[in-house]
């Protein structure tokens, strides 16, 4: 299967270079041996395409095109598989192929290429096909060669756009009430977070201590879940359920001692989060290189922060994630030195100290009390800056932009 499009391969020159073998396909009297999809990166993109004929090329070679949204990047889409426990494999112009990335199925093998690679590929229908030297043969028996792909980098016409989606805010929101469903599974009103206080951070439990990869989609799944993203409470079910357990190697299976300090309890991440919180026990989360790397969805900061965790302290951050959980209003913190990633256990007591003298440059301190009397204790940096700080104390930045509104 072949999938081009996205935000981020979408541009007019990347869909009009694939066009053009599109429109060789049909020429040559070749039509695609395996499906394939576009979809548009914006209604802009969409709506000058389709004016211009690219996408009726596609159309004409036997390509399906998708509305301008994620779709199968973050698997939204209905894959068509006879079997979906055979291995099989599909090939993207998209920019993440993490596994069960585009549909769910840890089967999938992902490749990501151009968009015109993409394109050949779908046409000859075989991932050993090289454009540069191979034949196909035509719906006449012909032996057939693709010529290189050709595309202008900007319409010539300029873009153009019916309906860019935008709806402007009312003047005055003043009077405005929000109506949901309370039976609604999907949609939800948020409820202001709370803001993070000394005394949280002190005795919390670990929830995860993520080893390796840990990636947006590790800690809040896309494909189905995403029903759930107006619902907070639902698709936080789905937290950290890809993570993997540094003290077991498992996914979605981590100790929980909310019962009791010598005795755990084990079971999916999301229910050891929910349990921690009912009992008021703050939790931390610990990872490694690169935490939080992938998309720049808010809902893997979002969902720790609603279900009690705290701190996320980890070897480096993806800055996109980064930025999402000072917004959240939590604390995004690295290790000073990166070895005390290895000095963490799974029944630790965790005491984050420092909080209420937080400023720029400043380093917090973590002490770790091991169930055998010992303790461990390190120094951990952030990168906060005092408007992001004020951003914690207020519980979030929407928290702090509603008091500036009221003058607060």
């Amino acid at each position: 299967m072949g999938l081009i499009g996205s935000c981020t391969n979408s541009s007019y020159e990347d869909l009009d270079r694939a066009a053009s073998l599109a429109r060789q396909a049909v020429a040559k009297k070749l039509k695609v041996k395996s499906e394939f999809t576009v979809t548009p990166g914006s209604e802009q993109i969409r709506y000058t395409v389709a004016r211009d004929g690219q996408l009726r090329d596609f159309e004409k070679m036997g390509g399906v095109v998708l509305a301008n949204a994620c779709g199968p990047c973050i698997g939204q889409w209905a894959r068509h598989t006879d079997d979906p426990n055979r291995a099989n494999s599909i090939i993207t112009s998209f920019n993440r192929n993490f596994s069960k990335r585009n549909d769910g199925n840890p089967q999938t093998r992902a490749f990501v290429a151009s968009p015109e690679i993409v394109t050949a590929m779908a046409i000859a229908g075989d991932l050993t096909f090289n454009p540069l030297t191979d034949s196909l043969v035509n719906e006449d028996g012909q032996q057939v060669k693709l010529d290189p792909p050709s595309g202008i980098e900007l319409p010539t016409n300029g873009f153009a756009v019916e309906d860019a989606g935008f709806q402007p805010p009312a003047a005055d929101g003043s009077n405005v009430e929000v109506k949901v469903d309370p039976t609604s599974d999907r949609i939800e009103l948020l409820t202001p977070f709370k803001p993070i206080t000394q005394e949280q951070l002190k005795g919390m439990r670990l929830l995860i201590k993520a080893k390796g990869k840990c990636t947006t989609d590790h800690i809040s799944m896309a494909g189905p879940w995403l029903k759930y993203r107006g619902h907070l409470d639902n698709i936080s079910n789905n937290c950290f359920i890809g993570a993997i357990n540094y003290f077991n190697d498992q996914a979605n299976k981590v100790a929980n001692y909310a019962d009791s300090d010598a005795q755990a309890e084990f079971m999916a991440v999301p229910d050891s989060a929910r349990k921690y919180k009912a009992a008021g026990i703050s939790t931390v989360v610990f990872g490694e290189e690169n935490y939080g790397e992938g998309s720049s969805r808010e809902h893997a900061a979002m969902e720790p922060r609603h279900l009690g965790v705290r701190a996320v302290i980890v070897k480096s951050f993806a800055r996109i994630h980064e930025t999402n959980l000072k917004k959240q209003g939590m604390l995004a913190l690295t290790f000073v030195n990166p070895a005390d990633y290895e000095k963490i256990r799974q029944d630790d007591k965790i005491d984050l100290l420092g909080f209420d003298t937080m400023a720029p440059g400043k380093n917090l301190r973590v002490a770790l009390h091991h169930s055998d009397g010992t303790t461990d204790a390190f120094e951990v940096a952030h990168t906060y800056n005092q408007a992001q700080i004020d951003w914690v104390r207020a519980g979030s930045a929407l928290n702090k932009i509603r008091q500036e509104l009221a003058g607060v």
